[in-house]
């Protein structure tokens, strides 16, 4: 029956134990056996060595002391004949007792007293010479043990010497082989194959991975030729996009970039396919743009000395919402660009060309209300004026196309300057003093004292300031008022706004009013043209300067535009 490799570690581990349990038990066993021996030695021998220099002591000092002396020698004699251990020592004690009663009848006689002595020291001679010879059986039996203990150590160092260096290989062997195949796999080497002639868990791992291993190499090989078509027909359906396309997964790599966007980097693919994205950023500008740009507005390449116009587009992929990479993508937006210069241009040209028409016909009403040239009814007064306002209207509405055109155009002219706050706020009131008087409007000012100047055109920033309060007038009741404010930001910028308490605008919308052509829904007010608010945006930004708007339905509105300090 095969052993499985945790019986093996068990039955490793416990040869071992037996082993130390072995050392311990021979070394306990000598060291117990030595001990008892040399125990023996001390309580039999010794004391019949002290009990005869004790009588020997008594003799001594019998003239002076008889009495003591005598109870001291009877008490050590007695204990002497109990404790007789050693061949001849009865015999001994024997002629001791024989002779001391003899000596308790004539304890002068000077024989007797010497034959005690001479008994007396035949029995400690006896004792000493048995100690000397328990000593050395001692001593023996301590290198006996000493040899066998060591033999016993030697052999347990030997076998486990051979177990710690044989042991180990039967589980690191098996893992090196493991981890080399493993690798092997993890290489797409699918022949790799792990031989194990064992039938432990061990055995069983190397079945279960060359199992893995055949089942990966009959899937490679049998879906080698789908993944190649496949791969194939993906490669021409990402050449075959009119837009340029780059795929980036998530870690930098470019996994591919058809012919267009090559032809855009004047690169070839085996230059940007399958090399890191840091590495081309390095070597092309217009990879670098594409890759760290985050915005999104349009911009031009330069191809075959003609300029083209492209937006970017950036397509999270992700699977199990998990994102794997991103598709970059460049629409080519030149004929749209196109369009929308030929479009400016037209604009301009017929705003101009109607404004000359419009002025003419401005200047034939006046001509009409004048009293020399004749007088007219009420009925005729009401028309002119009626013709007066649309052509007045027309007139506004022409000058902010053109505005517009000039700022799509590129051709917009800033005269850069110092402007002073109060300056332009002052201008900005005076042009709205009318439209304010006819709806009896009241204007405030809360301006802080001691502005710095600003950077900014004098003329722009007026037109700004000026629609605020166009606009605020327009969407304010009768006898309301508005509160122009100027003020430095925390972030050092001088901020002028305009606040007036009309309807106010939703907050889903506040940001759509910038746009062209954008009116609030639900105002049904036909002056506007939705232009006023987008070319100011427009006229801020040229400036270097934002626009934006608080507003809360019901309460009114405030916009204001920000500038920077000089």
């Amino acid at each position: 029956m095969a052993l499985k490799l945790k019986t093996k570690v068990a039955l490793g581990v416990g040869f071992l134990f037996a082993l130390l349990l072995l050392v311990g038990g021979v070394g306990f066993y000598y060291f117990n056996k030595i001990s008892l021996e040399s125990r023996d030695v001390l309580k039999d021998n010794n004391k019949s060595v002290e009990y005869g220099r004790k009588m020997l002591d008594a003799l001594n000092t019998w003239e002076k002391e008889r009495t003591i002396a005598r109870k001291v020698f009877e008490e050590n004699l007695a204990a002497q004949q109990k404790n007789v251990t050693e061949k001849g020592e009865s015999d001994v004690t024997t002629a001791l007792q024989q002779d001391y009663t003899a000596f308790l009848q004539h304890d002068d006689s000077l024989p007797l007293q010497l034959a005690l002595q001479k008994n007396i020291s035949r029995i400690i001679q006896i004792n000493l010479n048995a100690i000397n010879e328990k000593n050395a059986v001692s001593q023996k039996a301590v290198d006996n043990a000493k040899m066998i203990i060591t033999t016993i150590i030697s052999f347990c160092l030997l076998i486990g010497f051979t177990f710690i260096v044989n042991f180990p290989g039967l589980i690191a062997n098996p893992i090196a082989k493991f981890t080399e195949g493993i690798k092997a796999i993890a290489n797409k080497n699918y022949s790799q194959r792990i031989h194990m002639q064992r039938n432990d868990e061990f055995g069983e791992l190397a079945s279960a991975f060359n199992n893995m291993a055949e089942q990966l190499n009959a899937y490679e090989h049998s879906n080698l030729a789908t993944i190649l078509f496949e791969k194939k027909r993906a490669e021409t359906v990402i050449n075959s996009l009119k837009d340029a396309s780059i795929g980036i997964d998530k870690n930098g790599i470019v996994l591919f970039a058809n012919q267009q966007a090559l032809q855009l980097l004047n690169l070839k693919e085996e230059d940007v396919v399958g090399h890191r994205q840091t590495d081309i950023q390095q070597r092309n500008d217009l990879f670098r743009f594409l890759t760290n740009e985050e915005n999104g507005m349009p911009f031009k390449i330069v191809v075959n000395d003609k300029e083209n116009y492209f937006t970017k587009e950036q397509i999270d992929i992700q699977q199990e919402k998990d994102l794997i990479g991103h598709v970059i993508i460049l629409k080519n937006i030149t004929p749209f660009k196109e369009l929308d210069v030929a479009k400016t241009n037209f604009i301009a040209t017929i705003s101009h060309e109607l404004k000359t028409p419009l002025a003419s016909s401005d200047f034939s009403l006046r001509l009409l209300e004048d009293e020399r040239v004749g007088t007219l009814t009420g009925e005729q007064k009401e028309l002119v004026q009626s013709l007066k306002d649309d052509n007045q209207r027309l007139l506004r509405i022409l000058s902010e196309l053109l505005d517009l055109s000039q700022v799509e155009s590129g051709k917009m002219q800033l005269n850069m300057q110092a402007v002073a706050v109060k300056d332009i706020v002052v201008k900005a009131l005076g042009a709205v003093q009318n439209a304010a008087r006819e709806k009896n409007i009241q204007i405030k000012q809360q301006i802080t004292e001691d502005l710095p100047p600003f950077q900014a055109d004098t003329e722009k920033a007026g037109w700004i300031i000026n629609n605020f309060l166009t606009n605020a007038i327009r969407y304010s009741a009768q006898n309301d008022q508005i509160v122009v404010k100027a003020h430095q930001t925390n972030d050092g910028q001088i901020e002028i706004g305009v606040q007036d308490f009309g309807i106010g605008i939703d907050g889903s919308l506040q940001q759509k009013i910038f746009d062209r052509f954008y009116r609030v829904p639900g105002i049904h007010e036909k002056k506007g043209t939705g232009l006023g608010l987008a070319i100011s945006k427009d006229f801020a930004g040229a400036m270097h300067g934002e626009i934006g708007v608080d507003s809360t339905p019901g309460k009114g509105s405030y916009f204001y535009c920000r500038f920077n300090v000089i």
